[in-house]
Parts: C-alpha cells; structure tokens; sequence
C-alpha cells in the first residue's frame, strides 16, 4: 500500500510552517487526535532524537514513540515509528511558494504493523486518512492567524 499524502498551501513563509509543523509539541495544538507529546531524556528536533505521543484511536489511548530521522528546515522534516504493534512513518515536506511568502506543504503518513499490530494496519489507516485532512486543515487556520 501506498503512503497517505495530502498536500495544502498555507500563507505564510516556509521557515514559519517548518518551525511551528515539525516541532512534535505543536502536534496536539493541531491534531485532533494527538492528547500529549514529550521528548525523551530533553531532546529536541535533531536527528536522532525520540519523542512519545500519546493518541486517541477510535475510544482508546494509545502511545507511540517516533524518531526523527531527517531535519533539513525549512524544507524537510520525517519521523519514523521505533515501538509498538503499529508503527507510524511521516514526513512534512515544504515548498516555497510566491518567492517564499507563502508554502506548499505535503504530508505523508504510513504505517507498519507487528505481531497482532498487522491486522490493525488497515483500519487505522482507514481513521488516519479520515482525519489528516482536518487537522492539516487545522495546521493552516492556526498558521494564517498568527500575521
């Protein structure tokens, strides 16, 4: 199966979407889904540094820790899934637009399943691509009104 993609334009400057996007404690101001974020042993957004959402899936509560594999800002940033039954890979990328006051920004989120987190994969995509659209929606009206 291919990744979740979704793409949205955003009017405001790349280093402004990348700084406040890719900064995992930002998430739950954004995502519906996320309930709370925090970086092991204080790190920050650096290659190699972990952090641990804690997620509403459907009634449950489910946590997660990613690490971030790549931050080149203000253009790329990816995080991969390193516990769990179920284990999400995301990257924001950004694109200047309009010489850079505005930003195409894409999302892609895919996941991978162990053990008995295998079967899960499909619904859980199935929430995911019902609910990425809104909360990048989101992402945009808190970006927008922040001139």
């Amino acid at each position: 199966m291919s990744a979740l993609t979704n793409t949205i334009d955003i009017d405001r400057p790349p280093a402004e979407v990348f700084a406040y996007a890719s900064d995992p404690l930002h998430f739950p101001e954004w995502q519906a889904d996320v309930l709370e974020v925090h970086f092991e042993g204080g790190g920050g957004r650096t290659v190699g540094s972990r952090f641990t959402t804690t997620r509403r899936i459907g009634p449950n509560e489910r946590t997660m820790t990613q690490e971030i594999t790549e931050v080149e800002p203000p253009r790329r940033f990816v995080a991969h899934g390193v516990d769990g039954p179920i284990r999400a890979h995301a990257s924001i990328d950004i694109e200047p637009l309009d010489d850079g006051a505005r930003s195409r920004v894409t999302f892609e989120l895919d996941f991978e399943g162990h053990g008995f987190g295998k079967a899960l994969v499909p619904a859980v995509r199935q929430l995911a691509a019902r609910g990425a659209p809104a909360s990048h929606r989101r992402l945009k009206e808190r970006l927008e009104a922040r001139r």
